[in-house]
């Protein structure tokens, strides 16, 4: 049997043969990959390689290819937001599992690690400014992963939990529930390492309860989000890529983790006196912990 052809409207390619936003080939990708919003913590990452192999940027999307102990590593920017990552995760996928040049999609699958690493802000009091936490869970605020169908990755229960609870208004999307890779999820579990349910949301002042000149429609979402709880889950922070990450993972076939460096404490309205220091040890905590990766 013959296997369909993906058309050139669908799986969009460059004039050199690389994926369309990212500009990246095959060859130039790892199967090791370490996401961050940034294109500046793209170098910052790289910084700590032994050797470099390849460096491309278009628009948001910078990608450096290298390797750290040993251990050959992708690090990627994706911007801000899931609709970067529908962008991200699909083309990074496409590298590995889609032929390009005949555009089929290969019989062998391959599986990609993907390590978020990114900053984020508790809505907990006790989640201590300048920690680490990594999302056990995410529960998507946007629309994102209700476009693929993807009810049987989902929680639905704890949605409908999360919507009765908070009083979720119906103009808003539907929210999502998706879980993290449990394999990777056990590999990076550290004494200094908090687990968390992360609240992904579409935008960072009103979707996350910030007032500067206009109104939220909600004035008390921050405080349903934070006094929710689901058996025994509680949110512990929002940040805006995470639940997007685990959705297309998930359904793509591939494992994924987000290691989030707190940076602000939205109960207590308090931010970090040193976020550069606090994001670098994350990275090097997570790239000690990367290398020891079993592909």
């Amino acid at each position: 049997m013959t296997t369909p052809q993906i058309p050139p409207s669908e799986l969009i390619l460059n004039e050199d043969g690389s994926v369309y936003h990212l500009s990246l080939l095959p060859e130039q990708l790892a199967s090791t990959i370490i996401t961050v919003g940034d294109p500046d913590r793209v170098t910052l990452v790289s910084s700590y390689f032994d050797s470099i192999e390849c460096t491309v940027h278009k628009r948001e999307f910078k990608t450096v290819t290298g390797s750290y102990k040993g251990k050959r590593i992708t690090v990627i920017s994706t911007g801000i937001g899931t609709d970067n990552i529908d962008i991200v995760l699909n083309e990074l996928d496409a590298l590995v599992n889609i032929d390009l040049k005949n555009r089929t999609i290969k019989e062998k699958h391959t599986t990609l690690n993907i390590i978020r690493i990114g900053t984020s802000g508790a809505i907990q009091k006790g989640i201590p400014i300048d920690s680490f936490l990594l999302s056990e869970t995410a529960i998507g605020l946007d629309a994102l992963l209700h476009f693929y169908d993807s009810k049987h990755i989902q929680n639905i229960p704890f949605t409908k939990a999360f919507v009765l609870h908070t009083q979720w208004a119906k103009e808003k999307s539907i929210p999502y529930v998706v879980k993290c890779n449990e394999v990777l999820a056990t590999h990076f579990d550290a004494d200094n390492v908090i687990k968390g349910c992360t609240a992904t949301n579409i935008g960072f002042y009103a979707p996350q309860g910030r007032k500067l000149r206009l109104q939220t429609s909600d004035s008390r979402m921050n405080e349903r989000l934070e006094s929710f709880r689901f058996n025994e889950n509680k949110i512990t922070n929002l940040e805006m890529e995470t639940a997007g990450i685990y959705g297309l993972a998930a359904l793509l076939g591939h494992r994924a983790i987000s290691l989030n460096a707190i940076l602000a404490n939205r109960a207590l309205k308090t931010f970090s006196t040193k976020p550069q220091k606090t994001v670098s040890s994350l990275i090097e905590f997570a790239l000690n912990r990367i290398i020891t990766i079993k592909n």
